[in-house]
């Protein structure tokens, strides 16, 4: 499998290296498809066993709900709780779709650490029982949702520790206040240049950087650097702009702040057709995290960028993406009860008490008696399964034929 190339492209040549990229993730590993196959993870659902899926409450979900789009999330003041992590696919649907989502995923990484089926199936039995128990209240945000698993404890532990230092070092593999061009980071058009200038001098662009730990409200905002950010998998290719903001005299650390311009479209989810959401894409994105992520969702605005729909976010140290790559049984058991009750509580706390009541009786039927996990859950994750890995294999194919061409 050829390396990746690890200079900065100009705007002309984005579209074919980004597409590149984008197939290189997926085939690195079955895990890695899987995550980035969102749109055909709802082809698969549909042919395989939507109609045995039970109907929840129509609420916000995640429409992505996998491992990696959860993890520590901090709000405005600085405060970290577990969240879902990543809203694009966010729409007004089916709960049941996200524990799938989510089933799938740890089944996938549960397969890439060489752990039994038996695991497996626990894994979606612990699933329930957490996601259940996160229904039989209306959570708050940042409560408690018992035990943490240890991945979990390390990477918390990490997070309360982290500086804007490390997000630098991390994001811009440096702490001078300028975005350095190469693998990761591409030069901007001098049209790219003067819209994010426009963005940040936007009234409620201008609240939001001043919303994070009670800066100022008249304190100055100032653009240092910004350029296009090469990340991600499954939104390879969409407009992403990493930008470079100085506030007040920017002369300290903490008067540097690295946002994040992220191009939304249309969801591959499927939204409930009794409910409405907001057309625009990015604010759909919003109101999604506002309901889903609370910590996350009051650091993010809608704006539009060269007549495209885009949502601007602030990025925090303590941000960090929850990484579930080998797992042992235990592990993989505790993970699976508390991840499920993360979501849970993001549903739940959309819901009355007659909707908690009602869906949680629904999760509950069509269980047998030797096994918690609904059979639906069990068959839909088998069938993706095998979906997948077929998925996968064609994939990798197609990615060797054409790796041999060039």
């Amino acid at each position: 499998m050829k390396n990746e190339n690890t200079s900065a492209k100009p705007p002309r040549d984005r579209a074919a290296a980004l597409l590149a990229l984008q197939n290189l993730k997926m085939a690195r590993s079955a895990h890695a498809y899987v995550r980035g196959a969102t749109s055909q993870f709802y082809v698969w659902l549909r042919e395989s066993s939507g109609h045995s899926i039970p109907t929840g409450p129509p609420v916000w979900i995640c429409g992505d709900c996998h491992v990696g789009n959860l993890g520590p999330v901090a709000n405005a003041a600085g405060k970290i709780d577990i969240e879902i992590r990543d809203l694009d696919q966010t729409v007004i649907g089916n709960p049941a779709h996200d524990l799938i989502r989510l089933a799938l995923s740890l089944a996938t990484a549960a397969r890439g650490s060489d752990l039994p089926g038996v695991t497996t199936a626990t894994m979606l039995e612990e699933m329930i029982i957490g996601y259940r128990c996160a229904l039989a209240r209306r959570p708050r945000p940042g409560a408690d949702l018992g035990p943490k698993p240890e991945s979990v404890r390390v990477i918390m532990r990490q997070a309360m520790q982290r500086t804007w230092r490390h997000l630098a070092e991390e994001r811009l593999e440096d702490v001078k206040p300028t975005i350095p061009l190469g693998k990761r980071f591409w030069p901007l058009s001098a049209s790219e240049k003067k819209e994010v200038q426009r963005i940040f001098a936007l009234p409620d662009i201008r609240k939001l950087v001043t919303s994070v730990k009670a800066r100022r409200d008249d304190a100055r905002v100032e653009v240092l650097d910004a350029a296009y950010w090469r990340k991600g998998c499954s939104s390879l290719g969409r407009l992403r702009f990493a930008v470079l903001v100085g506030v007040g005299k920017a002369s300290k650390n903490d008067d540097f702040c690295l946002f994040d311009i992220k191009e939304a479209v249309a969801a591959a989810a499927p939204g409930s057709a009794s409910s409405r959401m907001p057309r625009d894409n990015a604010k759909r994105v919003v109101q999604g995290a506002l309901q889903l992520s609370p910590y996350l969702g009051e650091r993010m605005k809608a704006a539009r960028f060269l007549k495209r729909s885009v949502f601007v976010r602030e990025l925090m140290p303590q941000d960090l993406k929850l990484e579930i790559d080998q797992l042992t049984r235990e592990e993989a058991v505790n993970a699976a009860r508390f991840l499920a009750g993360v979501v849970g509580a993001a549903h739940a706390r959309q819901m009355d008490a007659s909707s908690r009541r009602a869906w949680r009786s629904a999760l509950a039927r069509n269980r047998s008696k030797r096994f918690d996990a609904p059979s639906w859950l069990w068959s839909s994750v088998v069938a993706l399964m095998a979906s997948h890995e077929a998925g996968y294999l064609e994939h990798c194919r197609q990615y060797a034929r054409t790796a041999r061409a060039l």
